[in-house]
Order: C-alpha cells, then structure tokens, then sequence
C-alpha cells in the first residue's frame, strides 16, 4: 500500500475523505513500514550483548507486527543490549484485547491459552511487551482464566512473568547511551499501562537519564488522549475534543518530543500535532524508539 503508490493515489483523489473523514485523518499519520526483510522470525532466538542477565520472551502484537514493526526490532535490540536473551516463541497469538473489549470473552479465553501455551514452551523468565494495551490484557489472563480448573494457575504464573518493556530496562540498566537528546520532551501515560499494569515511573526515569534531554511533566498526562482503541473512528468528535485539550497542555511544556507507550496513544498524539499544526517541530514518538536513538540503535 505504501510503496506500490496506491497510497498517493488515494491521498490524491481524497478517497478516503469520502468514505471515512475520521479514518481519513488516522491514515494520515502512520509510520512508514518497515521492509518485512528486516523483521525478526518467529522462533528467532536473539542472544544478549554481554554477560546474559535474563532469558525473556517477546510479545510482538498485532498492531504493532504491522505498522509498527521497526518499533519491535528496536525493543528486542534493546534489550539484549541490557543483557537479555530474546526469544519470540513461534505460535504467539493477538493477546485478545479486542474480543475482550467487544464481550467475546470466550474467543479471548481461546487465545489466551494459545499464548500461554506458547510462552511456557520459551522457559523464559519474563514475557516482555511494548503495547499498554496488549500488555494490560496480558496482566489480566488471571482473571479471565481464574473460573477454569486446567489453566487458572498457568494464567496466574503468565500474569505475573508479563512486563512492559520499561520495567526490565530500568531493572537490568542503565542503558548504554551514547547521542545526546537535543530539546525538552514530555510524556503521555497510556491508561491501559498506567492503571492496569500499574507502570508509571519507569518510562519516566529513562527519560530523565537521556543524556541532554529536558524532561518536562504534561499536566494531565494521566487523564485518557481518548484514542481508546476505535473510539477516536466511532466518536471522532468528542475525541478531537479531548485530544485538542491535550494539545493545549503538550504545548505549554513546549516539548520538541511527545514520548507514549501504546500504538494507539501514539497515532493520537501524532493527530494532534497534525491537527495543532506544529508537526514541523514537535513529533511523537514510541519510548522504545526514543532509547534506541540516543543507544545508537537504528
């Protein structure tokens, strides 16, 4: 789509104006592709830079696997560069967030076994992710498996190996940095990292060890950019309405660098700076891609 020039014909005739002005908005604003070339297979093992500290396995998403692949190489680099042994266990599946969230609980249940099945064959100590969103149900296949007999136990031990990727890069750092980061950067919480997985510090304090960076609080970072899975395409105008707000506040700290940790989040962030005009001097950006930069890593 991005590469055959489908893209700029459907750009150029407005078609998707046409049919979606929200979508049409959404479109605008995602991430090049990375070439599939330089993704990592499934099953891939990635030994860690150094003295190994960790075996952990990778989460890669759905979302994230297609539009922000570049964004999941970087995290599995990172890690091994803080001592971890990587592996991506082959029969992963999506976490099932969104049959949760739609009331297809037991097409959740189905694919939360899949994955906890697949995780306990890598005889990993974590099980790593970079999505707020995924994670949160990750964290919470205790609950949903706490009624079953056969896998309440195996979810509660999944539950509690699963980490967001910030977590075991404060745990077995500090990272290696070598570029300076020019500018004051600021950061918005993803509600699903914040409130479920209870992770809030960590993305902070990387961001305060970046050599050179001014780390500015948002004022009410903790309060939803209303992305929300689709509620930014189904409620388009009450959404702009808070993004715009947030907005306000993203400006006031007068970051250069608007940092989330979440796939939608940060298409959301990048439509407000699109629709606040100032994408020529502020730009949002995935934690992990952030790290990478000031590690060398690209």
């Amino acid at each position: 789509y991005q590469k055959s020039g489908i893209r700029k014909m459907v750009k150029k005739t407005k078609l998707l104006h046409k049919i979606s002005e929200p979508l049409a908005q959404i479109e605008n604003v995602l991430p090049p592709v990375e070439s599939p070339l330089k993704r990592n297979k499934l099953g891939t093992i990635i030994p860690a830079k150094g003295p190994k500290k960790a075996r952990v396995a990778f989460f890669t998403g759905c979302i994230s696997d297609a539009l922000l692949n570049r964004t999941n190489r970087l995290s599995i680099e990172l890690l091994t560069v803080a001592g971890c042994e990587v592996i991506i266990p082959k029969s992963q599946n999506c976490c099932g967030a969104l049959h949760a969230h739609q009331g297809m609980i037991e097409g959740a249940k189905e694919l939360a076994k899949q994955n906890i099945s697949a995780f306990e064959e890598s005889e990993s100590q974590y099980y790593i992710n970079n999505a707020g969103g995924c994670g949160a149900l990750l964290k919470e296949y205790e609950d949903l498996m706490k009624n079953d007999e056969e896998w309440s136990e195996r979810a509660k031990k999944f539950s509690r190996a699963s980490m967001d990727i910030s977590e075991v890069l404060v745990e077995f750092g500090p990272l290696p940095f070598i570029k300076q980061w020019n500018g004051v950067i600021t950061y918005q919480d993803s509600c699903h990292l914040r409130n479920v997985q209870r992770v809030h510090e960590q993305p902070r304090k990387l961001l305060k060890s970046l050599p050179g960076a001014a780390f500015v609080e948002l004022s009410g970072s903790d309060k939803c950019c209303a992305s929300g899975g689709i509620y930014n395409l189904l409620h388009f105008g009450e959404s702009m309405k808070i993004l715009d707000e947030k907005m306000e506040n993203i400006e006031e700290t007068k970051a250069a660098t608007v940092v989330t940790t979440n796939p939608g989040c940060l298409l959301q962030m990048r439509l407000g700076i699109e629709r606040k005009g100032c994408s020529g001097r502020v730009q949002g950006v995935h934690l992990v891609d952030v790290l990478a930069e000031a590690c060398g890593i690209s």
